[in-house]
């Protein structure tokens, strides 16, 4: 072999024991996340704060519902899922999962209509079709368009769970994916019912989408009420691996469970983590 052609060789072994010696984490650029519509913005906001904080880094969120998050997670089509509800036994057994805030999922009509509250045999009895009209529930005269959410998403079950309901029972006139789509469809019919994230729900109110959250078997549908713990449909928000994650992965978890990112979580309307909030408070200035 030549002189050029060693040192080409060398230049090549020299370029590999390089990138060898680089931890996993400065190799790694970009940060998948895949799972839950309801998680999604909250991890958009992080990912921004934490591409901030570590320049050359992407954070890539997709959506797809819980369901999604777990099976990339499973393929290791993903670096971290995204799952809006606790994990069962049997997924513990499989997946690591961590914490990074608090939601509930409540009931929402059109801001024209004029109920406040319905009992959760009311809530069954509409998905249920035996009452269709909202004059029966004290409303105007309105057959009543009922919205579902689609298999593999995580409020679908906690809703099917909490009103002891299966999913073949129910009488759905639209079946929606992710939040903002049941948002829109009730924004945009004053007959429609359905059932979304209150953090999701607060942040659309705040902007003007015309629709209302409705207290449920008369606690308010409030950050406020999951914060007490009064509101009856509440869950964590999670990142799931299989597996121990990687190093970014593991970076970007340290940082979505910090204090740092108190304020993030409160300005998407969920609830922070009692350690964020107690940390929070640790570091923050004596007067």
């Amino acid at each position: 072999m030549g002189w050029l052609g060693k040192t080409l060789l060398m230049a090549g072994l020299g370029l590999s024991l390089w990138g060898c010696g680089q931890s996993a984490s400065e190799q790694q650029t970009k940060l998948v996340l895949t799972g839950s519509s309801t998680v999604a913005p909250l991890a958009n906001e992080l990912g921004k704060k934490f591409e901030a904080q570590n320049p050359g880094v992407r954070v890539d969120v997709q959506t797809g519902g819980s369901s999604r998050g777990f099976a990339d997670a499973s393929q290791g089509l993903n670096d971290l899922g995204m799952v809006s509800r606790d994990l069962t036994d049997d997924e513990k057994a499989e997946f690591q999962d961590w914490a990074i805030a608090k939601d509930g999922i409540a009931i929402i009509v059109h801001q024209d209509n004029p109920l406040t509250t319905l009992s959760d045999n009311e809530v069954t009895a509409i998905y249920l079709d035996k009452t269709n009209d909202w004059q029966a529930l004290g409303g105007d005269t309105g057959q009543i368009t009922v919205v579902n959410k689609a298999e593999g998403r995580s409020t679908l079950e906690l809703f099917l769970k909490y009103f002891d309901l299966e999913n073949g029972e129910i009488q759905a006139d639209v079946v929606i994916g992710d939040n903002q789509q049941g948002i829109k469809t009730v924004a945009g019919n004053p007959q429609a019912i359905a059932y979304v994230s209150i953090g999701a729900a607060e942040q659309e109110i705040a902007q003007g989408t015309p629709i209302k959250l409705l207290a449920m078997d008369g606690v308010e549908a409030t950050t406020e009420n999951i914060k007490n713990g009064t509101f009856p449909l509440s869950r964590t928000l999670n990142l799931v691996s299989q597996g121990a994650p990687n190093p970014l992965a593991q970076q970007f978890i340290q940082f979505a469970q910090s204090p740092e990112a108190y304020a993030v979580v409160e300005a998407q309307s969920f609830v922070p983590l009692d350690s964020q909030k107690a940390k929070a408070k640790d570091l923050a200035p004596q007067s």
